[in-house]
């Protein structure tokens, strides 16, 4: 969620570039164009824009059905129903998030933790996450559910015309690993339902996904770099599958100390190489 990452979301709104052909959709100045196939020259990435676009449409598809189901359960007052779609549902949008954080008030009103927003304004996933696992209810968050119902709709009309400028690609895997160290291995991000590693694993998936979609112009530039990549992801989603539970993982407060520090460890080994990847490809 960034309202509590202003300065990534100004970085990613200003890498996306929306179509002008609505009055209502917004406009951001493009970054310059850039050649390709010159060795030490930034790579265009057309294709692999293209493919990141279906990706995330996919997600958000995804996203709405699973939110769907969550709302219905919680609107049927079925506690146990809802607590047991509600992390499950939350990763396809964490998996899309250097998108998602874009578009203004949505990722606040979809994704916001208590404190991040004003009492009054507080409403989304996170707010319903208190009420099934501190107030034990879910009468009073029937009007919450449908406002998280409709901006998840929201989300999904937007990502339809978004044009996402290559920029998005070489720094979104390594934002997503930020949201991972700074919220997720530390059980920041999901405080009542302790369902943290449920968004870490989504955030690595996300982070995976724009690699997998570079690697070939990546392996063009530097062969090495991309070995090291891989074989820190392995690491780092071997890790994490220590901790499956089921179809699920563990909760947050299932994991001893250095369980998290082993993790936040496997975070930061990925972190670094893959930062070179923008430097590589032209960021």
């Amino acid at each position: 969620m960034q309202t509590r990452n202003v300065i990534t979301a100004a970085v990613l709104c200003s890498s996306l570039l929306f179509s002008g052909c609505s009055a209502n959709t917004t406009s951001v100045q493009p970054a310059p164009k850039t050649e390709t196939g010159k060795s030490g020259e930034s790579v265009e990435l057309k294709k692999e824009v293209e493919q990141y676009r279906k990706y995330v449409i996919e997600q958000s598809d995804a996203f709405v059905k699973a939110t769907t189901e969550f709302v219905a359960a919680v609107k049927a007052g079925d506690i146990k129903k809802s607590q047991e779609l509600y992390a499950p549902a939350r990763m396809f949008y964490e998996r899309i998030e250097p998108i998602a954080e874009s578009f203004g008030d949505l990722d606040p009103n979809i994704d916001a933790r208590e404190g991040d927003v004003d009492d009054k304004d507080w409403k989304g996933y996170h707010r319903i996450e208190k009420s099934l696992w501190v107030d034990k209810t879910t009468k009073g968050i029937e009007s919450v559910a449908d406002t998280l119902l409709s901006d998840s709709k929201l989300l999904r009309a937007k990502v339809e015309t978004v044009e996402i400028d290559p920029n998005i690609l070489l720094t979104g895997a390594v934002e997503l690993l930020n949201e991972v160290s700074s919220t997720k291995v530390t059980g920041e991000e999901e405080r009542y339902s302790r369902t943290d590693l449920y968004d870490f694993a989504a955030n690595v998936e996300g982070a995976a996904k724009i690699f997998e979609l570079l690697k070939p112009e990546l392996t063009k530039k530097d062969a090495n770099l991309v070995k090291t990549i891989e074989s820190r992801f392995t690491a780092l989603t071997t890790e994490l599958a220590a901790y499956k539970k089921g179809n699920g993982y563990m909760l947050y407060d299932e994991l001893k100390p250095e369980q998290t520090k082993k993790l936040s460890q496997a975070v930061d080994s990925l972190a670094e190489p893959l930062s070179n990847m923008g430097k590589k490809l032209g960021a």
